[in-house]
């Protein structure tokens, strides 16, 4: 394998998958955890009132990259005081939306689950979609880079996200019928041929992959393990790098040749 992982060739283009669109249906149980079933009036609005404060909703943004954060950088990014920045993280984490984890002297928080962002990026699907005509809903959905390119909790998102979904789909490598992903027989050879190791994905108890309805593209791209070991080794492979602060991925050089090269596509 070449410095850009640009050894393999996927088979000539096929058609791209049809448009996918999925339902969210979680619901927080008492204990404040995430878990799939057909949502009550009274959890709906448990949700709804949670997401609801300005403050609130500005930090669940602000972490939905997967990175951990203070809550005084928290309370820079919705732009409220410290004091009351920590109510609302003490709220987060009671009900299970964001777990706090300490190190040394200081405290750290970060969304709770992978479902908790795939809420995020519904409610930022559903908002785009529901927004009177002509309303800018939010400056990072018309943000260039943003869309182009950005983390989704653990996994990629936006244009170059869904564009290697569609790549994989194409060969039948991966079979998506939303939220659901099956990853084929051939698609896990290419994956781990390309250097990606599944065995982890296997292992762990999150879902092995799953498709998370991107809400600038409005089309799935993969989740769940292995759309987060896909990022993994992409960001290993220097195809991008983290901009600081932010949920933007930069391509580089690299990324730009080994997207074209490896999955047939410009990035």
């Amino acid at each position: 394998m070449s410095e850009h992982g640009a050894t393999l060739r996927l088979q000539p283009n096929q058609s791209p998958i049809d448009q996918t669109t999925v339902s969210p249906t979680q619901s927080v149980t008492d204990e404040g955890k995430m878990m799939s079933s057909y949502p009550t009036t009274t959890s709906l609005a448990e949700i709804g009132a949670i997401i609801a404060d300005p403050g609130r909703a500005s930090m669940l943004i602000a972490l939905a990259d997967g990175t951990a954060r203070t809550a005084r950088e928290l309370a820079d990014c919705a732009g409220i005081t410290p004091q009351t920045a920590s109510t609302h993280l003490a709220k987060l984490v009671g009900c299970g939306f964001v777990r706090m984890e300490k190190r040394g002297r200081h405290h750290y928080h970060r969304i709770a689950s992978g479902e908790v962002a795939q809420l995020i990026e519904t409610m930022h699907l559903a908002a785009t979609a529901l927004a009177p005509r002509g309303k800018r809903i939010r400056r990072a959905a018309d943000d260039v880079s943003m869309r182009l390119a950005r983390s989704c909790y653990d996994h990629l998102a936006g244009r170059v996200g869904v564009a290697l979904t569609d790549a994989l789909a194409a060969r039948d490598y991966v079979r998506v019928d939303a939220p659901d992903v099956e990853v084929t027989e051939a698609g896990a050879k290419f994956l781990s041929d390309w250097g990606v190791d599944l065995a982890p994905a296997r292992r762990s108890k999150r879902p092995f992959c799953r498709a998370c309805i991107d809400w600038s593209e409005r089309r799935p791209h993969l989740a769940g393990a292995v759309g987060s070991a896909i990022l993994d080794h992409v960001l290993g492979l220097g195809w991008m790098r983290r901009r600081q602060d932010s949920r933007v991925l930069s391509i580089t050089s690299a990324g730009h040749i080994g997207f074209s090269t490896v999955f047939g596509f410009r990035a």
